[in-house]
C-alpha cells in the first residue's frame, strides 16, 4: 500500500450504502402510505361527497387514466416553469455579479430587485397577457418574475461573503477581477447560490400555475393551472387533486435536480455535501 493510502477515506460497503438509503427513504414513504390509507378510510367511512374531498383511490384513478389530459398539461407547465427557472438563474447570477461590483451600484439598484419579490403575480399576470398575448411566453415571464429574487439575493450574499484573507491573497498575486471572480468569488458563492436555486425552483412552478389560471383560459393549449380552475368549476375535485399532485411532483423534480447539481459541484470540497454522502 503506498504511503498515506491508509489515511485515505474508504468507500462504504455496498450493504451499508443500501441500508443508509433505505433509512432515508423508508420514513417518508411510511408516512405517505399511512396518510393515504387514513384519508381513504375516513372519506369513505364518513361518506364525504366526492365534490368536497375525493378518496385517494379516485385521484390515483385519474392519474393512471391513459386518456387523461393531465399529462399534456403537465408538459406545458413543465416547459414554462423550467424556462422561467433557467432564465431566473442566468439573469439572477449576472445581476448579483453586477450588484456586488460596488456599494454604489448595490444601493442604487438592489431595492428594485426586491420589487420582484413583493409584486403580486396574480395582479401582474393579466398585464402580461395584454403585453405579451395569451401564450407560453407570458407564463414563462410570470415564472421568471417570482423566481428571480431568491437567485439574486442568495448569489449576492455568497459573493459578498468571500473570505477576506483569500481576496488579499489574490490581490497579492495580482489576479485580475475576472480571474478573482471565476476562480474565487463564484466558487465561494456556490453553496449560497444552490440554496437560492432550491427556493426558485418551487417558486417557478407556482408562478407558472398561477399565471395559467388566466392564460390557460385564453389559449387553446393549457397547463395544470387551467385544469385546476376547470375542475373546481365543474366539481371534479379528483382532477383538481391530481393536478395539484402533478404540480407538486414537478416542483420536487426541480428541487431534486438542483440538489443533484449541488452535490456534483460541491461534494469534493464543501462540508455539507461531503456529510450528506457519508
Amino acid at each position: 500500500m503506498p504511503p498515506g493510502d491508509q489515511f485515505a477515506p474508504q468507500a462504504p460497503p455496498r450493504s451499508r450504502e443500501g441500508w443508509r438509503r433505505l433509512r432515508v427513504l423508508l420514513p417518508p414513504l411510511l408516512v405517505l402510505v399511512v396518510t393515504l390509507l387514513t384519508a381513504e378510510i375516513l372519506v369513505r367511512a364518513c361518506k364525504v361527497p366526492i365534490y368536497l374531498a375525493p378518496p385517494p383511490s379516485k385521484v390515483l384513478k385519474v392519474l393512471i387514466d391513459p386518456d387523461s389530459t393531465l399529462f399534456p398539461s403537465l408538459a406545458w407547465t413543465a416547459v414554462a416553469a423550467i424556462s422561467g427557472f433557467v432564465a431566473s438563474v442566468l439573469v439572477g447570477v449576472v445581476l448579483a455579479i453586477l450588484l456586488s461590483a460596488s456599494p454604489w451600484v448595490r444601493r442604487a439598484f438592489y431595492p428594485y430587485t426586491i420589487f420582484f419579490q413583493t409584486v403580486p403575480i396574480v395582479a401582474i399576470a393579466p398585464l402580461l397577457v395584454f403585453w405579451l398575448n395569451a401564450g407560453l411566453v407570458s407564463v414563462i415571464v410570470s415564472a421568471f418574475i417570482v423566481s428571480v429574487f431568491p437567485v439574486i439575493a442568495n448569489a449576492l450574499a455568497g459573493l459578498r461573503s468571500t473570505e477576506p484573507a483569500l481576496l488579499d491573497l489574490f490581490r497579492l498575486y495580482r489576479a485580475g477581477p475576472v480571474a478573482t471572480l471565476w476562480k474565487l468569488r463564484l466558487p465561494s458563492a456556490l453553496p449560497s447560490l444552490i440554496t437560492g436555486l432550491r427556493v426558485a425552483g418551487g417558486l417557478a412552478v407556482i408562478g407558472s400555475v398561477v399565471s395559467e389560471f388566466l392564460v390557460g383560459g385564453l389559449n387553446r393549449r393549457s397547463g395544470l393551472g387551467i385544469q385546476i380552475v376547470s375542475g373546481i368549476k365543474y366539481g371534479h375535485t379528483d382532477v383538481v387533486f391530481a393536478a395539484v399532485v402533478l404540480a407538486s411532483l414537478l416542483g420536487l423534480a426541480l428541487f431534486g435536480a438542483v440538489n443533484l447539481i449541488g452535490w456534483l459541484l460541491l461534494r469534493r470540497w464543501h462540508a455539507s455535501e461531503r456529510e450528506s454522502v457519508n
